[in-house]
């Protein structure tokens, strides 16, 4: 077997490559499924910074034992016929995003999506695209906010995969579009249009997938960006900073994880006079089991246990006309300089 790999290309097909790339997702939502799945996700150290050894004996010895059952009744309870909402969902916008470009490029990009865990890999889209004529790739994690479990994370897959091509295409990376005006508005956009058919709750709950206080503290510049997005989403609403509540969920383990946590944030309310709350996740560009199980099933539950009346959960952008129209541009202005675009970049997106 060569060392390596080379791929027969067509001599017309899309020269611009970009891939979507969204965390990932079960295959099923069974147990052997969902167990498969965390192996992959949990034994990542990226994911993970604990002396391998010790956490090969927890992962084997006791997660992989105990969270697959519990994880696959919660994956149950939000799959659709046509498989995973993630996986639906990426799916789907990287086919509109896909149709939106080529009526800028005719002919000459191509999107598609990878995930980081599971299928479809990074390693088969980029093989695949490879096949089709790709010169010039651009990756786009699906992460608004960079940290290292996630963003660095593709990275260092898709170092991986590339190191083995006899030749690689040119490479720009997005690390990260937390501030970017057009997803800013495409969010505040989905708040309003929110509050338009449901009114509007006392308090606009952010909340941002967690991780680790420790990583933050080694440099992770998630925080930052995180509340950097808040900021910019509450002046863009134009409501003060008593309506906003910035928090974070999806804690597992003993350590300390960034604060304030959903769950806890959520029960305490009604307790302080809050009777209705609207929760938005501006850290997901996709829902998932995270926002539809976690926050739209679990977080209301709770808070009507907690004594509060009314919550409303708000759907990620998924493949709305604003998410559509925000990642093109956003695209575009990476590819600059490229010859795809570089005669219709004045073009409004």
């Amino acid at each position: 077997m060569p060392r390596y790999l080379a791929f027969s290309a067509p001599e017309k097909g899309p020269s611009l490559a970009v891939v979507l790339v969204n965390l990932g997702t079960p295959d099923a939502p069974d147990a052997a499924s969902v167990r498969r799945y965390l192996s992959d996700f949990l034994s990542d150290p990226r994911v993970v910074e604990q002396p391998r050894w010790l956490w090969w004996l927890i992962l084997h010895g006791f997660v992989l034992r105990v969270r697959p059952a519990r994880s696959a009744r919660a994956y149950q309870s939000i799959w659709t016929a046509d498989g995973s909402p993630l996986q639906v969902g990426t799916r789907q916008l990287a086919y509109r995003l896909d149709a939106r470009l080529q009526e800028l490029a005719p002919g000459r990009v191509r999107v598609l999506h990878a995930m980081r865990y599971g299928a479809p890999s990074l390693a088969d889209t980029l093989a695949r695209l490879a096949g089709e004529g790709m010169q010039r790739l651009l990756v786009v994690p699906l992460f608004p906010q960079f940290s290292a479990t996630t963003t660095a994370s593709v990275l260092d897959a898709l170092g991986r995969v590339l190191a083995r091509w006899r030749r690689p295409p040119e490479l720009r990376f997005v690390s990260d579009y937390h501030a970017d005006e057009m997803h800013i508005d495409a969010l505040a956009r989905s708040v309003q249009a929110h509050w338009q058919t449901h009114g509007r709750g006392e308090r606009l709950l952010l909340s941002f997938h967690g991780i680790p206080q420790r990583y933050v503290e080694n440099g992770d510049p998630y925080l930052d960006q995180c509340r950097a997005t808040a900021a910019a989403l509450q002046a863009r609403l134009g409501i003060e900073d008593q309506q906003v509540i910035v928090c974070f969920q999806s804690r597992v383990g003993r350590e300390p994880w960034l604060q304030p946590y959903f769950d806890a944030t959520l029960d305490a309310l009604p307790a302080q006079g809050v009777r209705s709350v609207d929760v938005l996740s501006p850290g997901f560009a996709v829902d998932c089991l995270e926002t539809l199980e976690e926050i739209a099933m679990r977080g209301r539950d709770s808070f009507l246990k907690a004594g509060g009346e009314k919550f409303h959960f708000i759907p990620c952008l998924n493949d709305s006309d604003d998410q559509v129209q925000a990642l093109a541009s956003l695209i575009r202005r990476q590819c600059a300089g490229w010859p795809e675009f570089s005669a219709r970049l004045v073009d409004p997106a």
